[in-house]
């Protein structure tokens, strides 16, 4: 069994809670710029480290005056934005738990969020997001207070905590030390419902008292700056988030993904926070517009430049011929990219899904160096990193300091650090199932090279990741989706792409009775295109899509004329699916879900 570990560098506290951070700051640095928001006119403001600290207090106050308990877990169902950040710390001052919550979410999973996790009180973003909360909150008993972003919750409880004294919030807020709760962040398993991580204090200060030193280059500048525009639900964003309270590094939000290009040139970030995607769609937009404009090839040979020009860094000797045409399409090419990511942007880390080397190269040849790292939920983000220093592209990077990797003889990569978790919310078993002796077995396959860089090589688990980085449990679709009349087997399929799309097969015994009572033919064969046909499976996805979040839909899907049995090699004998066999043996019609 193959194992690699990196060396401490870094003492982490062993008092304390992420509380302190916001504190000390405000201490020692009152007029400090920590957070750049968006005022009522839409331009950014400042807001002070003490102005955070302020308003962070306040609303802790009124989280107590509404009888909210240390260890109580309140949700957050909110786009990315100034209160999410706002709010979460306030959750800790009140020595609570914060239960994140993506906005997209449907009824059925915000239900069993709040259910399992035992929530007390919801801050919900918009009168949409209430209307969920509302449609089950019959079924939850614990839940006692429910409060809206934009019906003034934060000016609510604000007024509601005006009898809490200084001393008082400041017991709450000292009280939770390194092995308390700090949140329940929900993943999907392969069985349907969605687990809850539980991650203490102590995780996040493991994390960040390495990640931080050892990004020092995006931390520990002084003119630092990160505009967040991933979803604060998943752990990605939210250890950015903490990650830049912790190092004082200033830091905005926005959720208008279509403004993204924008706000970046107004904001003008030294790093940003991305996920695969968002480095393919900037490559494509750019590539469309050259040739749109008539200089496709222009922009193809600055890329290819580019590509050739990181390969030679990585080998420690650029040819001159590369060197000259970098330098013209410096000008001409990459400098306008640059500028789309507000010019003064030289890293980007990048998660989630596998980057690729080709963008990898690419944008390192233009300026920008991707820091790829690899983590889970489970493991409060990053377990390894590329590091400015120590960039290997087309792997995640070495183990972070205090983190050891091992290759079990399976190929399955398993990890042990500060950073893992505790275990799954009141739920023993799964949380057996994948920590032993303190391993944490991460479901991926990969393998270490002798320097310790770190290479995934495949997915042990059947857990889908979109190029958008989005988790997706295909378990949940498939079985909604076969309990249609019509439909005999299905596949969801979406790993490394935009979307998530589906290959359906027919029932053989309903198919023909359906085609008697509506007049046509009774051949399976002639039915896969017959528009009548596909209305009832559109219909069939719809209903299975209620069960998810829009990201984890399907957006498209095929009608196959194939069977697939036992016989066919394609079902095991108990007439579960072999994924594997059915993507080698459908390949054509997967990639022509995307490419056609």
């Amino acid at each position: 069994m193959r194992e690699f570990s990196t060396p401490m560098t870094t003492e982490i506290p062993s008092t304390g809670n992420l509380t302190d951070d916001v504190v000390t700051n405000a201490r020692e640095r009152a007029t400090s710029v920590q957070f750049s928001r968006r005022d009522a006119s839409g331009a950014w403001e400042d807001v002070t480290m003490a102005g955070f600290l302020a308003e962070v207090s306040a609303v802790a106050k009124g989280l107590i005056a509404a009888g909210i308990e240390p260890g109580d877990r309140v949700a957050l169902i909110s786009k990315t934005r100034y209160e999410w950040t706002l709010l979460d710390y306030a959750i800790w001052f009140a020595g609570a738990v914060t239960v994140p919550i993506y906005e997209t979410s449907s009824a059925e999973q915000i239900r069993w969020i709040l259910s399992d996790s035992g929530t007390r009180a919801v801050v919900a973003e918009t009168a949409d997001h209430l209307a969920r909360v509302s449609e089950v909150r019959g079924a939850l008993d614990e839940l006692n207070h429910v409060w809206s972003i934009t019906d003034n919750a934060i000016d609510t409880l604000t007024r509601l905590g005006g009898d809490i004294t200084d001393d008082q919030l400041e017991a709450r807020r000292t009280a939770a030390q390194p092995s308390d709760v700090a949140t329940l962040i929900y993943t999907s398993g392969t069985t349907g419902q969605p687990k809850g991580c539980v991650l203490t204090h102590g995780n996040f200060m493991f994390e960040l008292g390495v990640a931080v030193d050892e990004l020092e280059r995006l931390f520990h500048d002084d003119n630092g700056s990160t505009l967040l525009f991933l979803p604060l639900a998943h752990v990605f964003a939210r250890i950015i988030q903490v990650g830049c309270v912790k190092s004082r590094t200033r830091m905005g939000h926005t959720a208008d993904i279509k403004q993204l290009l924008p706000d970046l040139a107004e904001f003008k970030p030294t790093f940003i926070l991305a996920v695969p995607r968002v480095f393919e769609k900037v490559f494509n937009t750019a590539s469309q517009r050259a040739t749109a404009d008539g200089r496709g090839k222009i922009f193809d040979a600055a890329a290819d430049t580019a590509i050739a020009y990181s390969r030679g860094i990585e080998k420690g000797k650029i040819p001159l011929a590369v060197r000259a045409k970098h330098a013209v399409f410096d000008k001409l090419v990459y400098g306008k990219l640059r500028a789309a990511l507000g010019g003064s942007c030289l890293y980007a880390v990048s998660g989630g899904a596998p980057l690729g080397e080709r963008l990898g190269h690419f944008y390192r040849g233009i300026g920008l160096v991707v820091l790829e790292g690899y983590g889970l939920t489970e493991t409060t983000a990053a377990l390894s990193a590329n590091l400015p220093d120590a960039t290997k592209i087309g792997t995640v990077g070495r183990p972070l300091p205090g983190t050891a990797v091992r290759v079990a003889d399976d190929g399955e990569l398993l990890f042990k650090g500060g950073q893992v978790m505790a275990g799954y919310w009141r739920n023993e078993q799964a949380t057996a199932e994948v920590l032993e002796d303190g391993w944490f077995h991460t479901g991926d396959i990969g393998e270490v090279d002798d320097e310790g860089f770190i290479r995934i090589t495949g997915r042990k688990k059947e857990i889908i990741v979109t190029a958008g980085g989005k988790n997706v449990a295909p378990a949940v679709l498939e079985d909604r989706l076969r309990a249609h009349l019509l439909v005999d087997q299905c596949i969801v399929v979406g790993d490394g792409q935009p979307f998530i799309g589906a290959l359906v097969t027919l029932d053989r015994e309903s198919v023909p009775t359906w085609a008697e009572t509506h007049g046509k033919s009774t051949n399976v064969r002639d039915l896969v295109d017959d528009p009548d046909l596909r209305a009832e499976i559109e219909a069939a996805v719809e209903d299975a899509n209620k069960a998810v979040s829009r990201a984890e839909s399907i957006r498209k899907f095929t009608i196959l004329s194939d069977e697939w049995t036992e016989e066919g090699g394609q079902l095991t004998p108990s007439l579960k699916l072999k994924r594997n066999v059915v993507l080698r043996e459908f390949k054509d019609d997967v990639a022509a879900l995307y490419y056609s």
